[in-house]
């Protein structure tokens, strides 16, 4: 149960939620997805939602590609389409082997992957996901990394919980915590990352390519004249931004590293903290075009 929950997410930001076990952090991504109503309150609008659960439920009677292309087709896909998606996705994972492998007799680590590719299929404006990362080998961890990175920067919302405080790290435009059944707003680092520590990494990408949008802790470029290009960062945001580029694709080769002398003057950035009075609530999120409010006591 949660209450009082104040929230506005943006669309093109990515926002962690942290909680101790058992606080509600699943309850309010059930609520973000649809999945679960308010006992009180309201709720306006609905971007296009997929959702990760913490469980996803292996016994079903279906491949796993049977299974994608049906998902795809709910959520509006033409079925050559949805077959496309869904081979696509289950090639970036690391599991398109299995596409004719019924789902029974997939193992944990594979049914995870089917499950984080269910939700990516269709590009969602709102993407929830619960512990997604969980059982996941190394290298699909990183492929999910890099999914994430893509739907914000394409222009949709990201909800995450993940026990490992790294999942991300630096990357985030937001972070709350559940506590006590409410929500609280973690101190925003963004200001503070930009008047403090920067660095600068020289990066090489392929020929005349500009580098990947959406780059976490949004570094400054400039091009040089061998074809590598100077970014700089606030430090905080250092080992995101390197992950995102050697995990682009294609990946870039990192050829320096070092920090930056001096920080440069920014502007303020306002901060904004959720409101509410117990018993009330605000929850919004998507894209403009497609707001989704919720009011509500408790769930």
């Amino acid at each position: 149960m949660v209450r009082g929950i104040d929230l506005d997410l943006a669309a093109g930001t990515l926002v962690r939620v942290e909680g101790a076990n058992g606080s509600g952090k699943s309850t309010l991504l059930r609520l973000l997805a649809g999945i679960d109503t308010p006992t009180e309150g309201r709720l306006t609008g609905r971007p296009r939602t997929a959702y990760v659960p913490e469980r996803f439920p292996v016994s079903l009677p279906f491949t796993a590609g049977g299974y994608l292309v049906r998902l795809g087709r709910i959520h509006g896909l033409r079925g050559t389409v949805a077959e496309a998606r869904a081979a696509e996705w289950l090639e970036r994972f690391g599991a398109a082997g299995h596409f004719r492998t019924p789902m029974s007799q997939l193992s944990k680590g594979t049914s995870q992957k089917v499950a984080v590719a269910q939700a990516l299929l269709a590009g969602p404006e709102l993407l929830v996901l619960d512990e997604a990362w969980t059982g996941l080998d190394a290298s699909a961890r990183t492929e999910l990394d890099r999914a994430v990175a893509e739907r914000v920067a394409a222009g949709g919302t990201v909800v995450f919980v993940d026990h490992d405080p790294r999942r991300l790290a630096g990357a985030a435009d937001e972070v709350y915590a559940v506590v006590d059944r409410g929500l609280e707003r973690r101190t925003d680092e963004t200001p503070a990352a930009a008047h403090g520590p920067r660095v600068r990494i020289v990066a090489e990408g392929p020929p005349g390519a500009a580098p990947p949008v959406g780059l976490p802790g949004s570094p400054a470029s400039v091009p040089c004249q061998d074809g590598s290009v100077l970014l700089t960062a606030p430090a905080v945001h250092s080992d995101a931004l390197l992950r995102a580029l050697l995990t682009a694709r294609p990946p870039w080769h990192i050829r320096e590293v070092r920090a930056a002398a001096e920080p440069p003057p920014a502007a303020a950035a306002p901060v904004t903290t959720p409101s509410g009075t117990t018993g009330s609530g605000t929850l919004s999120s998507g894209p403009a075009s497609s707001p989704m409010t919720t009011r509500h006591s408790s769930a």
